[in-house]
């Protein structure tokens, strides 16, 4: 009997019919042409980090594990070709090598880096992309069991549409079978975690993202106080610091630097809103959570920005952002308290992030996202047959009917 398929945080269960774990590009496409054949379906997944079912499906699921490393890397251009299923954990020390890293991560590092990217996985910067907007190019399977290059794979601008809808796609084009990314030289970095009153962190929140290469806070709805985490290469650190307990300092390699270690599993929503220094969202958060949810609120709200990229649907696209996440212990109650401070973050133009707890739908997400409707006929050129869908992604992007 198959086994039931977790995700990470054990919000999500499910049974396939089968798994499968292609070794290559050609043993993807087959897998695809069987499942055209026999009108069925299937679902890639990495590690089964995201907390929506994306990877659900009654059929086949295709992890990608056995798709990982790095195949090739170029100091000169400062790019790599990078498999589908490498962990991100793993990825920073296989591009240290070669004297190369991406330019952030995200908070943590369980991913593998096709499910990150496909998700709009991102780190905090305002200077700084989400992690889909490093994809130059690579290559996928699509609906049709067809290996299609995009990007300068394809001989093509990392601007032309194909490549804009493949890096953040929710695995809806195909099966992404190699990665081409835009890296940087590897670089140090000098972390400084401060605790301070929320009330610091709210006066100075323009002059933080300012000065640092990357900052963000967490705010702890029962003691009111923030955790403020600053990262920037030794010697570049800020005039500005928050006069309260340095609570952790550590310097290092960018990539172990960056991700936290969760030995607490959560559950999270997180929204993508037009950066905005005044924190209005935050502030309407802060009072709600206090108001009505601070007895039962186990974990934080995490607070970054992301500078804006030109990825389709990508939740930066087109504008500087700041995001805003819930996140709750897994075993505490958490769809009352997310339900009750979705409507804040809907009334501040957020656009929720693919892979964390949301309800939002097709008709409410074709206003948010300016490409919406081009990225449709993409899909649907890629795999015309739905081959790659699953009952959440049609109703997610309105194709219920089809």
């Amino acid at each position: 009997m198959p086994d039931t398929f977790r995700n990470w945080s054990g919000s999500i269960k499910f049974t396939p019919k089968s798994r499968a774990a292609p070794r290559s590009s050609r043993q993807v496409q087959q897998l695809v042409a069987k499942a055209r054949a026999e009108g069925k379906t299937l679902r890639p997944v990495g590690s089964g980090h995201s907390s929506t079912p994306l990877f659900n499906t009654p059929e086949t699921l295709v992890s990608l594990e056995r798709l990982s490393g790095v195949k090739a890397a170029d100091y000169e251009s400062r790019t790599a070709r990078v498999l589908p299923g490498t962990g991100l954990r793993d990825l920073g020390a296989m591009l240290g090598e070669h004297d190369l890293a991406m330019m952030n991560l995200g908070d943590v590092d369980y991913q593998a880096i096709a499910g990150a990217l496909s998700t709009g996985t991102h780190g905090s910067g305002i200077s700084l992309g989400n992690l889909s907007s490093m994809v130059i190019g690579g290559v996928l399977v699509n609906g049709l069991g067809e290996e299609i290059p995009f990007g300068v794979d394809a001989g093509e601008g990392e601007d032309h549409d194909l490549s804009r809808a493949a890096a953040l796609s929710l695995g809806t084009l195909g099966i992404i079978t190699s990665l081409t990314l835009r890296l940087e030289s590897s670089y140090m970095l000098h972390r400084q975690n401060f605790m301070i009153h929320i009330d610091w962190v709210l006066e100075h929140f323009a002059e933080l993202v300012e000065q640092n290469r990357s900052f963000d806070f967490y705010w702890y709805p029962r003691s009111d106080m923030a955790q403020v985490r600053l990262l920037n290469e030794p010697g570049e650190e800020p005039t500005l610091l928050p006069p309260g307990e340095l609570k952790k300092e550590v310097t290092g390699p960018s990539y172990e630097v960056i991700p936290n270690d969760r030995h607490l599993v959560f559950e999270e929503m997180e929204y993508m809103l037009p950066f905005d220094e005044q924190l209005a969202a935050f502030r309407e958060v802060r009072e709600r959570v206090k108001s009505e949810h601070r007895a039962l609120v186990g974990w934080r709200v995490l607070v970054r920005t992301i500078a804006a990229d030109n990825v389709m649907i990508s939740n930066a696209q087109g504008r500087d952002t700041m995001t805003i996440a819930l996140l709750q212990n897994n075993t505490l109650p958490f769809k009352e308290y997310f339900d009750d401070i979705e409507p804040i973050f809907q009334r501040h133009g957020g656009r929720p992030h693919w892979g964390k707890k949301h309800t939002m739908k097709a008709p409410e997400l074709a206003r948010l996202y300016p490409e919406w409707e081009r990225f449709q006929q993409i899909r649907k050129q890629m795999d015309p047959d739905g081959v790659m869908m699953n009952d959440y992604l049609k109703e997610l992007l309105g194709e219920e009917g089809e």
